[in-house]
């Protein structure tokens, strides 16, 4: 007798660093930062002072400072993807996107629990707009969005990894993989939209089953692209932080007749 209500990939679900790998094959090229330095003043009235070397981030601000690595992308012209994978602080990540144009930034702050909480994701996630000190900033302020909702795209992250994502309303989202060591694997995890910029959005998840969460800023109106990463634990027990990032793909988009989702 074949018990239809077991679901056999429970069984074989993969672990944060085996689907990890490699996903950051078609991920944009890395940019140094050496010689770049500014203070973010947070929404909140907190700040956060950056200043970057050929290798490191010294950055003071959220009760704390450190000197740590550094991994940058330069998004579009004006508009620069950094992330602090901590050595300073174990478990943690700062990820700021940031504009020189606008003066615009976002700080999204990625923290693994000490302990795993049935029902809530692991890894928890703070969210700052900011802007940059020393000048006017201009544009729409970074926050909250709603645009994502119903949209159904493909992301090819390298040629082992493709995966599919429906954007279901501005807390959820459900995804599957399509190729890759996750294959028939899905779930519908917590997620967090802000707009960045016309196109720009950044989009961050936090799972479930295992304890893992990821920061990407969607490039929707301009090449196509995204740019990520990753923190979270692997096999062992350990926190690990990954780069990823490639191309986007949509499929189209639904939009709900009588009532809008949460």
């Amino acid at each position: 007798m074949t018990d239809i209500t077991a679901d056999p990939a429970l069984d074989e679900w993969r672990t944060y660093d085996e689907f990890a790998a490699g996903i950051d094959t078609y991920r944009l090229p890395n940019t140094g930062l050496a010689g770049t330095a500014f203070t973010l003043t947070l929404d909140d009235g907190g700040s956060l002072a950056l200043r970057f070397d050929e290798e490191s981030a010294h950055w003071d601000g959220l009760g704390a400072s450190g000197r740590d690595p550094y991994d940058a992308v330069r998004v579009r012209d004006d508009v620069v993807f950094v992330n602090l994978p901590l050595t300073s602080r174990e478990r943690e990540a700062l990820t700021i996107v940031f504009c020189t144009s606008t003066r615009r930034a976002t700080v999204v702050r990625s923290r693994i629990a000490a302990e795993a909480v049935e029902g809530t994701p692991q890894v928890g996630q703070d969210f700052w707009a900011a802007t940059i000190d020393g000048g006017e900033a201009t544009g729409e302020v970074p926050g909250p969005s709603r645009n994502l909702i119903g949209k159904r795209n493909v992301y090819r992250y390298s040629p082992h990894h493709l995966y599919e994502h429906v954007y279901v309303s501005s807390q959820r989202y459900a995804w599957q993989c399509l190729e890759g060591v996750q294959r028939g694997h899905g779930d519908m995890d917590l997620s967090t939209v802000w707009k960045f910029a016309d196109g720009l959005y950044l989009f961050c998840f936090r799972e479930f089953r295992i304890a893992v969460a990821s920061v990407w800023l969607h490039d929707l109106g301009y090449q196509l692209m995204t740019t990520g990463i990753f923190l979270g634990l692997n096999g062992d027990g350990e926190s690990e932080h990954s780069r990823a990032g490639g191309h986007i793909y949509p499929l189209g988009a639904v939009a709900y007749p009588d009532v809008q989702p949460v």
